[in-house]
């Protein structure tokens, strides 16, 4: 397969605490741009969006060879993934539909895929479909240095108009349900990815007590990421009201902890998928 022509991913840098590690960063002079356009345009651009009630998702399996350890994927597994989103979103009015797979045997997209990789843009440029409101995921091992422990990444939405062809997700294979990676295989990372790929940040994005966090009024304010599932939630800002969002699917906890988005997110979501994705849900 010829290579396409290489992009590069501006949104996306490596950023790990604990045993989750998620790629997706952005930094606070870009946030504060996004959130200008944002304030700026959504009435404007909500008014043209389609009511569209479910998302089409094309998965695109990357693989080394046709073996599990080789990253093959079962269609069985798929459909639990969608699944999982489906349950995990339910409160926010938003659905998932798989329109399409695809599966691709290559050695090097599989191992040596990273943020900002010449490897995932060739990757991305060659496999993506679709338009602004197409979700497209893809599965692959990060075993290599500068993906080193990544779970998975994604594109935000403000990102679409300047680089469609790079946006998407891209996840662990072994991070789908029934996958090995314990205690990350309940397919919570496709959730905790496509939650970027909506238009939310981290719970403790800025990871100050005073910063403006991820924009969201009704998630408290959080200095850190959290790891593992603590029994007693902490309280890594106690000048600011609330405990640490642990149950949070954009938090850091291991995947049987989270369960939640709250109504704030909700709503952010669906106004950052009417402004950028024309989808009004």
């Amino acid at each position: 397969m010829a290579a396409p022509a290489t992009s590069s991913s501006t949104s996306v840098s490596s950023h790990s605490h604990g045993g989750r590690k998620c790629g997706t960063h952005i930094s606070a002079a870009r946030k504060a741009a996004h959130e200008a356009k944002f304030a700026r345009v959504a009435k404007q651009k909500s008014a043209k969006a389609k009511k569209n009630p479910v998302i089409d998702v094309h998965f695109h399996v990357v693989a080394a060879n046709k073996t599990r350890a080789g990253g093959w994927i079962a269609s069985r597994q798929i459909h639990h993934q969608i699944d999982v989103l489906n349950r995990d979103f339910h409160r926010t009015g938003i659905r998932y539909k798989l329109a399409n797979t695809t599966h691709t045997i290559s050695k090097s997209w599989f191992l040596d895929v990273a943020p900002d990789s010449v490897e995932q843009t060739r990757m991305k440029e060659s496999l993506r479909s679709g338009s602004e409101g197409t979700l497209n995921i893809y599965t692959v091992s990060f075993a290599n240095t500068a993906a080193a422990g990544l779970l998975g990444y994604s594109t935000f939405p403000a990102d679409y108009q300047g680089l469609p062809k790079d946006d998407g997700v891209v996840i662990q294979h072994e991070t789908l349900p029934g996958g090995s990676l314990k205690p990350f295989n309940k397919g919570r990372t496709a959730t905790h990815e496509v939650g970027h790929w909506v238009g939310l940040y981290h719970t403790f994005q800025g990871e100050s007590c005073t910063s403006t966090g991820d924009m969201v009024a009704d998630t408290p304010v959080q200095k850190s990421p959290t790891s593992g599932c603590p029994k007693k939630r902490p309280d890594t800002c106690p000048g600011q009201k609330g405990l640490d969002a642990i149950h949070n699917y954009m938090d850091y906890s291991d995947d049987a902890c989270l369960n939640q988005f709250t109504p704030g997110q909700a709503t952010r979501m669906r106004a950052q998928l009417r402004t950028y994705r024309g989808i009004n849900v």
